[in-house]
């Protein structure tokens, strides 16, 4: 059988899997075009009839895999990567083993890769739409929208504005925000000035990691329902940003700056490593030991001089156009005061070498009405790099 017709039959296989889905009890999450193309990091395997391809011999079964994943880079193409994870549980497990990390290939795949770090060269560009009658935001893959509006989503955030705060639900799908859903990614919440966001993460940064509860706030989430122990019943905190007081009110750019509790300043060291989850959890570390009363959980992170600190780089004053630019390298069209480049904070006691120094972490622009781009590289996350360029859009009177 040649290469081609197994495709071919992937993608067949593929079709039928989205049937059966839409059939079972997890159908409503492949309805929606809006929805994330991603496969759920836990294949429905029962919902999947192991017919002849699910005997075939290991090594046979690992050069077909490995081809399929050499030959389809890009989606949709890509979808035939995640066919084949959904075949059975001895193919899901040989293309989990094939399938490499964003820092490693460049290229997202399962759920999973957009809590893993991007690559250390070339940054992943993706882009956001915001759409304002729903309050939500969408993160795209890909360089600007396409015509026919068949983009990748990878991540939906809907704004809820409360008394005191301003919180971005983080998911995977465009309509289920609950925090008891197996699609609950997390969130970022505002300070009542909007100075200040703190970035939560429904899982810990890496799959070992032990918790330490945090008693400041009562719970919620116990109390409203009941949680079944699959799905994520915490929330950890991994990085904090922080925009400076315009006291002033001189004009100019915003200044902001990130902690990353999560991720050590030796990971851009030479040598150093940033925190690489494999899989979602299948359970809560903590889920039968929490009290009812503990609040959201909050990882044993670096100190504050040891976790990797990251600021806005300084524009530079343009004497003909009479304004302050950034070199985006036109991945930004339009001036706006949201546009911003990240580059990590150092001093020379972190022996961070001077292109490290320089070089944009991540960077957020806009192009148009309501679409911005956003393009991020090691050791950030999709995940991450998103929930910063959400602070971006709150309102900060304050600040400007």
């Amino acid at each position: 059988m040649s290469f081609k017709s197994i495709v071919r039959e992937l993608r067949e296989m593929g079709d039928g899997i989205g049937n059966l889905s839409r059939r079972g009890i997890e159908g409503r999450h492949w309805r929606n075009r809006t929805r994330s193309h991603i496969a759920p990091d836990v294949a429905p395997s029962e919902l999947i009839n192991q017919g002849q391809w699910a005997n075939l011999p290991p090594e046979l079964l690992l050069d077909i895999i490995r081809r399929v994943e050499e030959s389809e880079t890009n989606w949709p193409a890509r979808t035939v990567v995640v066919y084949c994870a959904s075949v059975c549980k001895s193919w899901r497990d040989i293309t989990k083993e094939i399938v490499k990390t964003p820092e490693e290939c460049g290229r997202l795949t399962f759920p999973i890769s957009l809590k893993q770090p991007g690559p250390r060269d070339l940054p992943i560009q993706c882009y956001i739409r915001r759409d304002r009658a729903t309050s939500t935001h969408r993160l795209y893959f890909g360089l600007s929208p396409s015509e026919d509006e068949s983009d990748k989503l990878l991540l939906v955030a809907k704004k809820i504005r409360r008394a005191t705060s301003t919180e971005f639900a983080i998911s995977l799908v465009a309509d289920d925000f609950s925090r008891a859903s197996s699609t609950y990614v997390g969130k970022l919440r505002s300070n009542f000035l909007g100075t200040k966001f703190t970035i939560y993460d429904s899982q810990p940064p890496t799959d070992t990691t032990s918790t330490q509860t945090n008693h400041n706030r009562p719970s919620q989430r116990f109390q409203k329902k009941q949680v079944s122990p699959k799905l994520p019943s915490c929330s950890y905190s991994i990085a904090t940003i922080s925009y400076e007081l315009n006291v002033l009110r001189t004009r100019g750019p915003r200044r902001m700056n990130c902690t990353m509790h999560s991720i050590p300043i030796s990971s851009i060291q030479e040598g150093g490593t940033a925190p690489t989850p494999k899989s979602f959890p299948l359970s809560s570390p903590s889920f039968k030991t929490l009290d009812r009363s503990t609040s959201s959980l909050s990882t044993p992170t670096p100190t504050s001089t040891d976790s990797l600190m990251l600021k806005n780089k300084a524009p530079r004053w343009h004497e003909q156009l009479q304004c302050w630019c950034l070199n985006f390298k036109g991945r930004v069209t339009v001036a706006s005061v949201k546009n911003f480049q990240l580059v990590a904070a150092v001093d020379s006691s972190h022996n961070v070498s001077a292109v490290e120094q320089e070089k944009v972490i991540l960077q957020f622009g806009k192009i148009g009405k309501d679409i911005f781009t956003m393009d991020y590289r090691y050791p950030l996350s999709a995940y991450q790099a998103f929930a910063i360029c959400l602070s971006s859009f709150d309102t900060k009177p304050a600040c400007e």
